[in-house]
């Protein structure tokens, strides 16, 4: 029989590739959403899924809705993807980052212990619990997060961690660095370049205003990320991974990378501003992914300047796609 796979944030960014791949390696695949008859499907319909899941409403924030959904679907695999994943909008929504992040993942591990289920659980976390790295960290290297975001990501890990050695659930949690796709929202600073980037190509604007861009960030492409999220459940015992290239690329370098593939040149378009600085922010931040290659046989396929280029190609796809059906009504 098939493994049953359930997903707590199907419909974002990372949750729809995994379901694309864990559907893709036989499982069967269940996911959630707050309500079902208004979740956002797009990505799933995007990438050719959605007619290949189950969606459930569920709230993480309710223990008796997790503890229903995980009841009634017994997977084999649980994976939590839910909850805020903005590091800038966490300073604007501290409560409800920490809320989500926290209390979601205990309400799963509380109904897995509840339920006596030997599901295995995978948590995401992030390179944010690292704060400043100077050199790539690894699974040794000390929290020191500068985020609410990044404190609720560091604080969900060790819970994660407490359960799995207190109660023997096969739990582990995956410390994700940057890692981007077409279907990040608006919101991000990368599609945010992107974006304004192609506006300005077709003439729509002569502006793009951004905060800090002399910052560093270790950016991966997200199809290859959920591939090591498939893999960590797939070990022999519970354990945890930083998942990261190994290299980093600072925010000028990625806005000189997307506006030379379009032909413009950044410095005549782009501009800082200090309302958009965060209260804190991370210098540096680059991840060592050797246990992950030596353990579970996995390494980033995708780096820079290959993932601006996707990005720009699919924005530039996803507008002709759009103008195409404006002029077919």
């Amino acid at each position: 029989m098939s493994k049953r796979a359930l997903i707590f944030g199907i419909c974002g960014q990372d949750g729809v590739y995994l379901a694309r791949l864990l559907r893709d390696q036989g499982y069967e695949v269940h996911g959630t959403s707050r309500d079902k008859e208004m979740a956002n499907t797009s990505g799933l319909q995007r990438m050719g899924v959605l007619g290949d899941v189950t969606i459930h409403s569920a709230a993480l924030l309710d223990f008796r809705s997790v503890l229903q959904v995980i009841g009634d679907v017994r997977p084999d695999e649980i994976y939590n993807l839910a909850g805020q994943s903005s590091v800038g909008l966490s300073f604007a929504q501290p409560v409800e980052t920490f809320e989500g992040i926290i209390l979601g993942t205990l309400n799963i591990l509380e109904c897995l212990r509840f339920l006596k289920l030997p599901a295995r659980f995978y948590n995401a976390t992030s390179g944010e619990v690292f704060g400043n790295t100077e050199t790539p960290a690894d699974e040794t290297t000390p929290f020191r997060p500068r985020s609410p975001y990044g404190v609720a990501k560091s604080t969900a890990f060790w819970t994660v961690a407490n359960y799995r050695e207190s109660y023997g659930i096969f739990a582990c949690s995956g410390i994700l660095f940057n890692h981007e796709s077409p279907l990040r929202p608006a919101r991000f600073v990368t599609q945010k370049i992107v974006r304004g980037a192609v506006d300005i190509a077709d003439k729509l604007t002569d502006r793009l205003t951004l905060g800090n861009i002399d910052v560093a960030r270790d950016w991966g492409w997200a199809p290859d990320y959920v591939d090591a999220m498939a893999r960590i459940l797939k070990q022999d015992e519970p354990d945890d991974f930083v998942v990261a290239t190994g290299t980093s690329t600072t925010l000028t370098e990625f806005v000189s990378t997307v506006f030379d593939y379009l032909g413009l040149d950044w410095k005549a378009h782009v501009e800082s501003a200090p309302e958009l600085m965060r209260p804190t922010d991370i210098r540096v931040s680059v991840g060592n992914p050797a246990k992950a290659k030596a353990k579970l046989g996995w390494a980033a396929e995708v780096k820079m300047p290959q993932i601006v280029h996707r990005l720009v190609d699919a924005e530039l796809e996803r507008r002709q796609s759009k103008c195409v059906t404006q002029a077919a009504r």
